[in-house]
């Protein structure tokens, strides 16, 4: 009887041994799945924060540039005002009209200035800067990339360029050479 006892108390041993080892298993298999699914959790978080982190600058860049189009519009009505007051009327009536349009203009530019717009108007005979302005035209000159005469102003909204300023830049003029197969021409009609 104590054999049996024994037995039976060995096989329960088992039967429990076997049931510990079958949750262990388990147990392991669900640790393995939550650290998975954790992981998947902290992804996503990540992903979320980081597309809340991009929409907000997008959203900020949108802000700041807000009146771009706006302005892009009344670059022509600028260039028409700039254009205008290139010539000064000799008659005393056209010339207070000129004023008054002159008030005008000077109005809009300051609201556009508190929008952060400024003009970009370069000085003649400085040196010519391609991230601001834009060569539409050469002339001869007795230095190379100085800027002669601006035909349009430029515009920036903030920190970025609306439209370069357009002018027409000197160049040195070169000297006409003869090009190798002229010369080799000449020295044959001499030898001959």
């Amino acid at each position: 009887m104590r054999m049996k006892k024994e037995k039976q108390v060995k096989e329960e041993l088992e039967v429990e041994n076997t049931k510990i080892q079958e949750l262990e298993e388990q147990i392991a298999k669900l640790s393995e799945e939550v650290a998975s699914w954790k992981n998947k959790y902290y992804e996503a978080y990540a992903d979320m924060d980081n597309l809340r982190k991009k929409m907000e600058k997008d959203h900020q860049v949108m802000f700041k540039y807000r009146g771009q189009g706006f302005l892009e519009a009344l670059l022509p009505v600028f260039d028409n005002f700039y254009y205008c007051f290139k010539f000064k009327p000799e008659d005393p009536t056209l010339l207070a009209y000129c004023k008054g349009f002159e008030m005008i203009y000077n109005q809009m530019v300051q609201a556009l200035e508190a929008e952060g717009v400024k003009e970009i108007v370069p000085e003649l005979n400085k040196k010519f800067d391609p991230s601001l302005m834009q060569a539409v035209d050469v002339e001869d000159g007795e230095v190379d990339d100085l800027v002669v005469k601006v035909m349009n102003k430029g515009y920036m909204l903030k920190d970025r360029l609306i439209r370069p300023a357009m002018v027409v830049v000197s160049k040195i003029p070169q000297k006409e050479e003869k090009s190798e197969e002229e010369a080799l021409e000449v020295q044959t009609e001499k030898a001959n």
